[in-house]
């Protein structure tokens, strides 16, 4: 059995990111992604994402500036197990509600320390890409997803409020230095 480890986006983890995004749709995550599309055009959607062309978000409206995304995948044993997504800047929208990093782990691998993991392990690529900082913003309901940050030092910096576009969020920012 090898370690976990943070890699593109590839054909070889097809079936298990499949199965991990039946997963997330049943508890209403990526509901934007018709799951029998991307099955069917894996090598298209791999391409997508690793071009920075397709995110594994919800898609925002027009008026938000786009910014350059890397997406990375966790896994082990080529098992598909969470996604990191580190944008490159900060808009007005990312500094508010989105951050520099965003990570989810899919609910079958939940509880078994995969979120320390793969924030850890996304610290050396966040600064790679010359982020020093990353603001990292969360659900202030994501019990588990706020001790995670807490847990690899992330410093609060406060809340920002719900708007009738976006949800409240906690604010958090994380030396990846």
């Amino acid at each position: 059995m090898s370690a976990s480890k943070l890699v593109k986006p590839a054909l070889e983890h097809k079936e298990s990111y499949i199965e991990a995004l039946r997963e997330f749709q049943a508890e209403g995550r990526y509901t934007f992604l018709d799951v029998h599309d991307v099955e069917k055009n894996f090598e298209d959607f791999i391409e997508k994402v690793n071009d920075g062309k397709k995110h594994l978000h919800k898609p925002y409206a027009d008026w938000v500036e786009p910014v350059p995304e890397t997406v990375l995948w966790l896994v082990k044993d080529n098992d598909f197990i969470g996604t990191l997504n580190i944008r490159h800047r900060l808009n007005w929208h990312l500094e508010k509600w989105g951050g520099h990093i965003n990570f989810v782990i899919r609910p079958s691998m939940r509880s078994k320390g995969f979120g320390k993991k793969i924030l850890q392990k996304g610290m050396p690529f966040a600064c790679y890409l010359g982020i020093e900082r990353a603001l990292i913003t969360m659900d202030p309901k994501d019990e588990v997803g706020l001790h995670v940050v807490e847990f690899c030092g992330g410093t609060f910096d406060g809340d920002t409020p719900e708007t009738d576009q976006f949800p409240a969020r906690k604010r958090y920012w994380l030396d990846c230095t």
